[in-house]
């Protein structure tokens, strides 16, 4: 047993190296990058918030297997929570409803107080992030309570269908009662600070968020609480995976008529699934209103639905480590080209051949294609099964050396 004993200890020591290094090289990135301008710290920003909400999608589609193609109503409902309570909008929404119903307006003036009236609710993104995971947590479990029975195609197009729904409204709820500001989206949302310090910046600064004397980018700071929140987001997505409650959507995933015959309360289940991957999209949505300041409608289409999902499916389904790298590739990788295509053609031809944008989706359409074709099961795979050193083998070697 002692060739069996290095062995485990010798992949956990690799393990930990690997991560050491991996982690370094993250928190050096920001510092490296930003020689080359702040614009592409910032699309790992927006790269790392997707990973986000593709790991949260990961416990619905990979650990439960239940398709969903609505996710991304779940990051608006975030995102639209910290646009109402951390800007001028809630002044918009008292107004209206004084004007449709003054009885109603007055009292609730009189509640909030003017202030609030004139300004809006400027709440701390930390007092909204809970709010928005919780309620995200309720409409996940209103769009998993009608489709339990569903499995799918079906459940795909229901859930698409939920994901359009909550779209709709929020382009369409600025009347009577202005929730949404509608179309115009909600803008003048107040940055994320931490103990004080704005991560935008103070007025006056250029962006620049100062540390006592040391002063950083504004994208940098926010690059270095994302990696945070992606780094806690791994660790409780892994330790779900690794519960008894991982392992009963996983039970589901492979076969829901035996797990239910083994005792598995699969209604209830199915829910955890939905409501716990809705939760990471909220607080999501809640870091994405904030980091932007501006929240509108278009950001939260069938598309952007459809690229989480293919993160999912294209880093490996179930997979966290394969998830978190399809979430880099297909966040990063559109923004990159955008930025290379006309520069490429000008050094190849002297002259722009194609639109940047044209050429931009072709190139982005061909590469998943192509990655899909030559690995099917996505780029890293979850193994068939767990690498366990070979206790009889071990045993044998043991007995030789003995032996010797």
């Amino acid at each position: 047993m002692a060739f069996l004993t290095f062995d485990v200890h010798h992949n956990k020591r690799q393990a930990y190296v690997t991560m050491g290094l991996l982690l370094a090289v993250m928190l050096a990135f920001p510092f490296f990058a930003a020689q080359y301008g702040n614009s592409w710290v910032r699309i790992i920003d927006i790269a790392l918030l997707y990973i986000m909400l593709a790991l949260g999608l990961n416990i619905v589609v990979g650990f439960a297997g239940l398709l969903d193609l609505g996710y991304i109503a779940f990051f608006a409902v975030g995102a639209y929570l910290t646009g109402l309570f951390s800007s001028p909008q809630f002044a918009a929404l008292l107004e209206s409803v004084v004007n449709y119903h003054p009885a109603i307006g007055e009292s609730l003036v009189a509640l909030f107080g003017p202030d609030i009236q004139q300004n809006g609710i400027h709440l701390s993104v930390w007092a909204i992030v809970p709010l928005a995971g919780l309620v995200a947590a309720l409409f996940g479990a209103l769009l998993g309570a009608p489709t339990l029975k569903l499995r799918g195609d079906y459940l795909a197009i229901v859930t698409l269908g939920f994901g359009e729904i909550i779209r709709i409204f929020m382009n369409n709820l600025n009347d009577p009662i202005n929730f949404t500001n509608g179309p115009q989206g909600i803008n003048m949302i107040d940055p994320i600070r931490i103990f004080g310090v704005s991560l935008a910046g103070e007025a006056g600064s250029q962006s620049t968020v100062y540390i006592g004397s040391y002063g950083m980018p504004s994208v940098n700071a926010y690059y270095f609480l994302f990696l945070f929140l992606c780094i806690a987001t791994i660790f409780v997505t892994s330790r779900l995976q690794h519960s008894r409650l991982g392992r009963a959507w996983v039970a589901i995933r492979e076969d829901e008529i035996a797990a239910k015959a083994m005792g598995i309360n699969t209604r209830n289940v199915k829910l955890l699934a939905f409501s716990m991957g809705a939760s990471f999209g909220g607080v999501a949505g809640a870091m994405f209103g904030a980091f932007q300041g501006f929240v509108s409608p278009e950001s939260f289409s069938l598309t952007e639905s459809i690229a989480v999902l293919a993160m999912v499916v294209l880093g490996g389904i179930g997979h966290i480590p394969g998830v978190v790298l399809g979430g880099v590739l297909l966040a990063a990788l559109p923004e990159v080209l955008r930025h290379v295509v006309e520069p490429a053609q000008m050094a190849m031809f002297g002259k722009v051949i194609i639109e940047a944008e044209v050429l931009r989706q072709l190139l982005y359409g061909l590469a998943l294609v192509a990655i899909m074709l030559v690995r099917p099961a996505g780029l890293w795979p979850s193994p068939n099964k767990e690498d366990r050193p070979n206790v009889a083998n071990a045993r044998e070697e043991e007995q030789e050396a003995a032996a010797v």
